[in-house]
């Protein structure tokens, strides 16, 4: 592809900007962003090549890449599909699916468009937190692709699979579905904790001195950005909030064994559980 616009530089955008630049995707990578902060930084860090307005970038772009916040992503698809031309290809990489492929499901355009997650990210924000090997080895997901021009699957497929991502289909509705037990569940556990601790534990200094690597590695999301993590919630909520009981269902029964003093049951419950290794080291 000659020119790849990526709207939205940062941590997801302006690695995708940085990974595609090292396998040499793209002759020119055009970035757009309403904020001229990471505009300034984008260019600087050479993330991007040029920074060009929304209707520049998408006159001169043969793919563009959407890799702003959920909402920003439904409200300003139809206008980016509306002004493409023919032969330009537009993904987006939107943690949850359903209803942004809802949002293109009956436009004119919509066999250009190719619902995608690339599942990778880190708890940091901004250009500055964009790195290239962050795709390296992880999973994206194409939803839908029924819906899509078979073309533009296989060429946005290629592209994953040259920044050695393992590249799954699924449709948008089993995605959300998934990825609110393994990634959006995991979010609000990890802010709920931090709040927990924040509210129980008045001294600083306490929770510094004593938090151990267990606690920050399970903390750890709750760094994540409101911005980027708010509409998600919102978006996914009935999936969401079935994970959220079934996560309850759990912590009670944990809550019961140790109020009861279930030394064997708890013992149990913790090797049950063990399994989860075995199947993340698959």
């Amino acid at each position: 592809m000659k020119t790849i616009s990526v709207i939205g530089l940062g941590l997801i955008g302006g690695s995708f900007a940085l990974a595609l630049k090292r396998v040499g995707v793209a002759e020119k990578i055009i970035g757009v962003d309403q904020n001229e902060i990471h505009q300034k930084e984008a260019l600087e860090l050479g993330i991007v090549d040029e920074i060009m307005n929304l209707d520049l970038a998408l006159k001169q772009s043969d793919l563009v890449v959407i890799a702003v916040p959920i909402n920003s992503i439904q409200n300003v698809l139809p206008e980016i599909l509306d002004k493409i031309n023919d032969k330009t290809i537009v993904m987006d990489m939107g943690s949850t699916k359903a209803g942004i492929c809802k949002k293109a499901l009956n436009h004119p355009k919509r066999k250009q468009f190719v619902a995608t997650h690339p599942i990778a990210g880190t708890e940091n924000s901004g250009p500055k937190a964009a790195f290239p090997e962050l795709f390296l080895n992880k999973v994206a997901i194409l939803c839908d692709v029924e819906e899509s021009d078979k073309e533009a699957v296989k060429k946005v497929r290629k592209i994953y699979q040259s920044l050695w991502m393992n590249v799954i289909t699924m449709t948008s509705e089993a995605h959300d579905a998934h990825i609110a037990y393994v990634s959006h569940l995991s979010h609000i556990t990890s802010f709920a904790l931090g709040q927990t601790v924040l509210e129980q534990e008045k001294n600083e200094e306490a929770i510094f001195d004593m938090a151990g690597s267990g606690f920050e590695s399970t903390v750890r999301l709750a760094k994540s950005s409101p911005d980027m993590w708010t509409p998600i919630l919102i978006q996914n909520r009935e999936n969401l909030l079935n994970a959220i009981d079934a996560y309850q269902t759990q912590i009670s029964k944990i809550r019961k064994m140790i109020e009861e003093k279930d030394i064997e049951n708890i013992h149990k419950y913790l090797k049950n559980t063990n399994d989860i290794r075995r199947i993340l080291n698959k």
